[in-house]
């Protein structure tokens, strides 16, 4: 008989690490990559230059914490609002504007729904996020947050932009663990136009009388669909 899977505290940090690096790739169309080495501190802090986190609860409680340097703030700022198709001469230059502070505010929020969907898919829990808020830091200053935790664990985590500006993920959760029961299947993802081409749209065919010894086409949709 195997050994039950366990997901540890660490693998839910490798989880948020690899949303992170997924979210900031896509949405700047550059590249974002994470250390292979983890941390252990002793608390999480907002440093300069601009820090942004957001606090989660629910099947366990944590805190995320943010903390880019002027150059990787803006960096990635500007990768992300030229991909959108935003002119180059209209963008700002400084991690103070507050036009910065919001587009990294947005896509600390992505990365948070990001991690928050794969969690309650893989793990089968669901938890809830506040609204990230963002600070620019003066250099002297330095906020610890206290999020209440139980039996708190903290890590810390570096990431490299694709010009090699520096940003840093801090993170404390409840110490805790996820055991896989022999039980345990992962939901399925369904495509509703595979679907729809699979059992046939209406308007294709003439309507027919109901199947007696069969369910209709509508209804197999209905079933897979969970309705």
């Amino acid at each position: 008989m195997s050994a039950p899977q366990i997901v540890s505290s660490d693998d839910i940090l490798l989880k948020l690490c690899h949303s992170v690096s997924h979210v900031l790739s896509n949405t700047s169309a550059s590249r974002i990559t994470h250390a292979g080495m983890v941390q252990n501190i002793t608390r999480t802090r907002l440093r300069p230059d601009l820090g942004c986190f957001s606090i989660f609860d629910g099947g366990f409680s944590g805190l995320v914490v943010i903390n880019f340097s002027a150059d990787a703030a803006v960096e990635i700022y500007r990768r992300y609002m030229l991909n959108m198709g935003m002119p180059e001469g209209e963008l700002a230059f400084s991690h103070t504007s507050d036009e910065v502070g919001n587009v990294m505010g947005e896509l600390m929020n992505q990365i948070l729904g990001d991690f928050i969907g794969k969690v309650s898919k893989e793990l089968q829990t669901s938890i809830s996020q506040s609204q990230p808020k963002m600070l620019t830091i003066n250099k002297e200053i330095s906020i610890s947050i206290d999020a209440n935790l139980d039996e708190p664990v903290a890590r810390r985590v570096s990431f490299r932009t694709e010009n090699n500006h520096i940003f840093y993920l801090e993170y404390a959760m409840d110490s805790t663990e996820f055991v896989k029961t022999p039980e345990f299947e992962l939901d399925e993802e369904f495509d509703p136009d595979s679907l729809l081409a699979t059992h046939g749209s209406s308007g294709t065919a003439p309507v027919a009388s109901a199947d007696i010894k069969g369910a209709a086409p509508a209804d197999d949709l209905l079933d897979e669909l969970g309705l």
